[in-house]
C-alpha cells in the first residue's frame, strides 16, 4: 500500500484487499538468497489456470446470491466506519461493493451459492482497514474495525435464495 509516500485516499480505495504474508522462515530466506543469482525465479513457474478458468470462476462468483439482509449488513458496517469517533475517514461505497464481491467469492470457494454474514465478517479485516484513516492517537485501525464488527447487529432470518 505504501512506498516512499502514503497513497492518496482515492488510490488506497482501489485495492480490494490487503493481506499480510509475513516473513519466510530462516531456511526459506536463505534458499531465496542463494538461488536468486543462479536462476530466474519465474522460470520455474507454471500456469495453474487458463484465462477461461479465471473467467468461469468470476462468473460463478458473480452468480452467488446475496440476501437483502446481508447486503444491509455490509452497508451497516461501512456506515459505522463513517460515523466512528476514532476514524477520520471511513469506508467508501466502493469499499462496500468490494466487501460484498469478496464475500461472494468466498462463498463460491466454500461451495455455496449464497453469502452468509460470516463471509462478510471474515473479509472485513482484509477489505476495510487499508481504506480507513484513524484519528491522531488511534493505535490500530484493525482494532477499531473489530470493535465495529462486534457492535453491529448481525442479520437474523433467511439469507439463502428462495
Amino acid at each position: 500500500m505504501e512506498g516512499t509516500y502514503a497513497l492518496p485516499e482515492a488510490q488506497r480505495d482501489r485495492f480490494m484487499a490487503r493481506i499480510s504474508m509475513g516473513y519466510p522462515d530462516a531456511a526459506a530466506e536463505l534458499a531465496m538468497v542463494r538461488g536468486r543469482d543462479a536462476e530466474n525465479p519465474f522460470d520455474g513457474l507454471d500456469a495453474v489456470a487458463t484465462i477461461e478458468d479465471v473467467q468461469r470462476m468470476i462468473a460463478v462468483a458473480r452468480a452467488v446470491y446475496v440476501s437483502a439482509s446481508v447486503e444491509q449488513y455490509a452497508v451497516d458496517l461501512a456506515q459505522a466506519t463513517r460515523s466512528d469517533a476514532e476514524l477520520r475517514l471511513g469506508a467508501s461505497p466502493r469499499a462496500t461493493l468490494q466487501l460484498v464481491r469478496a464475500a461472494k467469492a468466498r462463498a463460491a470457494v466454500q461451495g455455496r451459492d449464497f453469502v452468509l454474514p460470516d463471509d462478510i465478517d471474515a473479509l472485513v479485516p482484509v477489505v476495510l482497514p487499508h481504506r480507513l484513516i484513524p484519528m491522531r492517537g488511534v493505535a490500530s485501525v484493525e482494532d477499531v474495525v473489530a470493535r465495529i464488527v462486534a457492535e453491529t447487529p448481525v442479520p437474523a432470518g433467511a439469507v439463502q435464495p428462495g
